[in-house]
């Protein structure tokens, strides 16, 4: 149980200090990822107006029906080029990755790199 709770801290704490590192250098929109064993999601969400602009998840049935599995790099990789061209139908060109508690690595990388080969500067 102890261990439970300082895991949970930790990650709370990294979050923290993640998105309060963007907010204070960056004036850009933030693109929030998350991802469960099964499933990944990110959105764009501007801070000042609190509102997310554009979003794209492996829940949505258009992009279940193209990947196998949500839970794979495969589908990030999907998640990002979508998100991408959506962000650019909306005219956001640039943004700041918020990767929460979760390493730059794997699934992050891959819906990252894909949203760059898409158009997004991240």
């Amino acid at each position: 149980m102890q261990q439970a709770k300082r895991i949970g801290r930790q990650r709370r704490r990294r979050t923290f200090r993640v998105r309060n590192k963007l907010k204070r250098v960056s004036t850009r929109p933030r693109l929030n990822v998350f991802r469960s064993l099964k499933h990944f999601s990110a959105q764009i969400i501007d801070d000042d107006a609190g509102q997310t602009l554009v979003a794209a998840s492996t829940l949505e049935k258009k992009l279940r029906k193209q990947a196998k599995s949500g839970g794979n790099k495969a589908a990030a990789a999907l998640v990002g080029k979508t998100l991408a061209q959506r962000a650019l139908e909306k005219g956001i060109q640039e943004v700041a990755l918020d990767r929460r508690e979760y390493k730059y690595h794997g699934r992050v990388v891959a819906m990252a790199d894909a949203a760059r080969e898409a158009g997004l500067q991240l």
